[in-house]
């Protein structure tokens, strides 16, 4: 199968990525330097979480040229920072146009803020979220096989909502397993992620 079968291309660099990876240099090094790259921080889990509830009914390239502005309003996705914010916080938000002014999406990020503390006493986030890396994962052959859902984001997303959280459906998990490491979607003949 060639490449563009797949949904590849290769660009100028020499290096092959799905086409929604090489449409700009954000893109290109989002999924060059960190799409797939493991992340077990509290923070950073949070912060993904937030950013793929933002991306949701959106294209990913707004979120991550929107994302230096979310980083600086939501106070670099501290979770304890974010969970304290307030009714006014939400009003300067809203009139933010850096970012994504949904007014559903932004208080789902506080809620899941809270119920990120929340849930520091039985575990914490990382432990919950990575309680779902699936047994065995094969990577997708081509663009069109590349799943959108899972058992395992199903079951994420329950759990997730169980713990309180909002804004997390399965596509939604499974886009967050993507970007955590969880599952390796890397298309069979794209290049591996740049390790650091």
């Amino acid at each position: 199968m060639d490449l563009s079968a797949r949904g590849l291309v290769r660009g100028e660099d020499g290096r092959v990525r799905p086409v929604w990876a090489s449409l700009d240099e954000l893109q290109r090094e989002y999924y060059d330097f960190e799409w797939g790259a493991p992340v077990r921080s509290e923070q950073g889990i949070y912060e993904r979480l937030c950013l793929e509830g933002f991306q949701s009914g959106l294209s990913w390239a707004t979120v991550l040229r929107k994302r230096p502005a979310f980083r600086e309003v939501f106070a670099g996705f501290d979770p304890d920072a974010v969970a304290a914010f307030d009714e006014e916080v939400v009003e300067a938000l809203m009139a933010d146009a850096r970012i994504i002014r949904n007014r559903r999406k932004i208080t789902a990020a506080i809620n899941n803020a809270q119920a990120t503390v929340a849930l520091r006493g039985d575990g914490g986030l990382a432990e919950l979220v990575w309680g779902f890396v699936p047994a065995e994962h094969a990577r997708p052959e081509s663009a069109k096989s590349v799943q959108s859902t899972s058992p395992e984001s199903v079951a994420m997303a329950k759990a997730l909502k169980t713990a309180g959280f909002r804004f997390v459906g399965p596509t939604t998990c499974y886009a967050l397993m993507q970007a955590l490491g969880m599952v390796d979607d890397r298309i069979v003949g794209a290049s591996p992620l740049i390790r650091g």
